[in-house]
């Protein structure tokens, strides 16, 4: 299940690059950029682990015999297991549904479950969590570590009620956070509008209250979702039994060392956040989503035996009157919380950099 969680377009220049999807080079291009110099200025998306750049670098016979033991041993399993677990968690969801009426706007793009209450709602965020672990444990995330930094508590001093988080705000590395924070938190997420489309997932995805988006379209669509999230995260800020917002403000992912420009859309609402840094310790495979397909990490990662997760999750983080009339100086504060607690690196960059460094690896490869 793919998420993003950007509230705003991306405010880049309008050129060709910009509109290309990634991983496809520009033909009409007249020389290629240097390799190297990309690696340097894109240095939050490179892979450094034993598979390399796309998950194609030639890797020693040690490795390529532990990789052919798991694709037939490790991965069938795995796969069975994964299955099998969202088979069951959609027939919960089935079954919890049946004569309930999804809540969402009058044309149904954003109609989801999250709001049915009762033994309903209680069964499927109790059962999600727990399935969403053992999903984790399946694919080989066996321990995971979580560190509580209450070191400089910014609510201590205020009340319950504004300690409550409207919104979670995370680094985003792979498509494995989304599995972690399902099962600590079971939030709502920001989704491409054809998740809620897809077998299965979709309607796992509208019982996660998930807030869908068009990210291909160019119209007042954008405003109106961007003005879905902050209701939602106002909600879950004054409402305790409302679902909390999850959202990654960097819109894209990292390598795991770096933390880009926090986008405001989590920070509009004026509500507090609780911010959550994850790192993936690796000695083979990173669990990184970067510069690789989606079949080719999904493969690689369940083939290692052993995957690892460190969390670190801050104090709710309090906004001062200053940081609301500024969202965006609210999302630097807290970018550099997180930098300086998390020890990452910041990295000025987006999703334009990243587009033209796979852009380059995509016709580097197709040419070798």
């Amino acid at each position: 299940m793919s998420m993003e969680s950007e509230l705003k377009p991306i405010s880049t220049p309008t050129s060709k690059s910009d509109n290309r999807p990634l991983l496809k080079p520009d033909p009409s291009s007249p020389t290629r950029p240097d390799i190297q110099d990309l690696e340097t200025k894109c240095a939050a998306y490179v892979r450094h682990d034993v598979y390399g750049t796309m998950g194609r670098a030639q890797i020693p016979w040690t490795e390529k015999i532990l990789l052919g033991l798991a694709l037939i041993t490790l991965l069938p399993l795995r796969v069975a297991l994964s299955l099998t677990i969202l088979v069951v968690y959609y027939l919960i969801c089935r079954v919890c549904t049946l004569f309930s009426k999804p809540s969402g706007d009058d044309d149904g793009e954003q109609e989801d479950y999250a709001h049915m209450g009762g033994w309903r709602q209680s069964v499927v965020v109790k059962s999600g969590m727990f399935l969403s672990r053992a999903l984790l444990f399946v694919i080989g995330f066996y321990w995971i570590s979580e560190n509580y930094d209450d070191s400089e508590a910014e609510c201590s001093n205020q009340s319950n009620e504004a300690e409550r988080p409207g919104a979670i705000v995370s680094n985003h590395v792979s498509y494995i956070d989304i599995l972690y924070h399902m099962s600590a938190s079971f939030p709502s997420f920001v989704a491409k509008r054809s998740v809620g489309k897809l077998p299965l997932v979709g309607l796992i995805s509208k019982c996660l209250g998930c807030v869908y988006v068009q990210r291909e379209s160019k119209s007042s669509d954008f405003k109106g979702v961007s003005g879905v999230v902050n209701e939602r995260v106002r909600e879950a800020h004054q409402n305790k039994s409302a679902p909390v917002m999850m959202l990654f403000p960097e819109g894209t992912t990292t390598n795991g060392d770096y933390l880009l420009p926090f986008k405001t859309g989590a920070f509009l609402p004026k509500a507090p956040v609780l911010p959550v840094i994850l790192r993936y310790p690796y000695q083979r495979f990173s669990p990184a989503w970067d510069t690789i397909s989606g079949v080719r990490h999904v493969i690689l990662l369940f083939c290692q035996f052993v995957n690892h997760l460190e969390v670190t999750r801050l104090p709710v983080y309090c906004p001062s009157q200053e940081e609301k009339d500024d969202p965006k100086l609210y999302a630097d504060n807290v970018r550099k919380l997180m930098a300086n607690k998390g020890n990452l690196t910041m990295a000025d960059i987006g999703l334009a950099e990243k587009r033209e460094y796979h852009a380059a690896l995509n016709g580097l490869f197709s040419q070798s």
